[in-house]
């Protein structure tokens, strides 16, 4: 079948932040920006900058902390007043009406029900994006205590699949087949729980195609599956996507821009009627923040403005982020208001709503 069909086009404004709950992680996926931070066990203690950018002891990566200018770790949230008061003062700014929990892997939060929680008492809605290490477990309590969607990381259906895109520890078998139970355990539970799920998938190159291949046709039988394309891999990355959406047999249906991010992503439908998400990121800047950086040029930016971010740092203080190859650029929250980030952001959006609907003929 052919993939060149036009899909429709559908254009939604950005109402998203990312909040980074815990810094922890069972894994060491050899492509993780760890939303920017360094991996903070690898780092504790350590009084002289430049952090260790990995492969430090646990094997992790962050791959922008050697270049990105961060100063700080970060620390696991608690859903204590602190915590509701950023969240609250950062959504808002940005009129978001969505709180999306990443990591580090979320499911390790001891507390992340409550988290969960908290943020669904203050009228936002909850997603998160886990590699599923304790989904079975805290799924249900999450369930209950409202969220909304789990994007869980898929890494392969063998363990050397997993192991291929898995720092040197994963030479254990057991260990690494432990990692891909623990996952589809979380898909599962997830929907038992009648929690929305997508299974997410990193495609860095040509030689993950067989890989990629089998998690579609694996997980297409009871979930919806999103293909990301690898920044550090860009054309690379973006042809492997093409051959297994050939090999699938898909046909675009739907694309989708989110207005002032870079996120864009299509729904394609592949052979059983599964549906399958494409995943990109588009070389989007913000007007004043991104005009003078130092990697705003066609190579060096690899996310471009992807949207806000919230950390806590070690030492207690709650900060926001525009950019993970940028952390020099996060100011605290108590200073978000006076900054001029909030008004920069909000113009962009607005713009990008008029450009991409006037440009597609689509429907804000």
């Amino acid at each position: 079948m052919s993939v060149t069909q036009r899909p429709a086009v559908r254009v939604v404004r950005d109402r998203t932040i990312r909040v980074k709950v815990i810094d922890d992680c069972g894994l060491a996926c050899t492509f993780c920006h760890n939303e920017g931070t360094p991996v903070t066990a690898d780092n504790k203690g350590r009084t002289l900058l430049p952090f260790v950018s990995g492969p430090g002891r646990t094997g992790r990566v962050s791959i922008y902390s050697e270049t990105n200018g961060g100063t700080f770790l970060s620390a696991r949230m608690a859903p204590d007043m602190a915590f509701r008061r950023a969240v609250r003062t950062v959504a808002r700014a940005f009129d978001a009406g969505e709180v999306h929990l990443t990591g580090g892997e979320p499911t390790l939060h001891s507390e992340v029900p409550s988290l969960v929680s908290a943020l669904t008492g203050m009228g936002l809605s909850v997603g998160m994006t886990s590699n599923g290490e304790r989904g079975r477990q805290v799924m249900p309590d999450c369930s209950a205590a409202g969220l909304n969607r789990v994007n869980v990381s898929v890494f392969g259906t063998t363990a050397e699949e997993l192991q291929a895109v898995q720092s040197e520890r994963f030479k254990s078998g057991s260990l690494a087949d432990a990692k891909i139970r623990a996952a589809e355990q979380t898909i599962r539970a997830a929907v038992s729980n009648g929690v929305k799920v997508s299974v997410n998938i990193v495609v860095p190159g040509p030689a993950h195609v067989d890989r990629v291949v089998n998690l579609v046709e694996s997980y297409g039988q009871f979930a919806d599956v999103r293909m990301l394309t690898s920044i550090q891999d860009g054309a690379e990355s973006i042809a492997a996507i093409s051959e297994v959406l050939a090999r699938v047999g898909a046909e675009p249906v739907l694309r989708t821009f989110t207005a002032g991010t870079s996120d864009e992503r299509t729904l394609y439908r592949a052979l059983g009627s599964r549906a399958v998400y494409v995943k990109r990121l588009l070389p989007v800047r913000l007007p004043e923040t991104c005009a003078t950086c130092r990697f705003n040029n066609d190579t060096d930016c690899e996310e471009g403005y992807y949207g806000i971010r919230l950390y806590l740092t070690d030492q207690g203080e709650y900060m926001v982020g525009v950019c993970i190859q940028r952390m020099d650029l996060c100011l605290p929250v108590t200073e978000l208001l006076t900054s001029g980030i909030v008004e920069e952001v909000q113009a962009f959006k607005d713009a990008e709503v008029r450009r991409l609907t006037s440009e597609y003929g689509a429907v804000a």
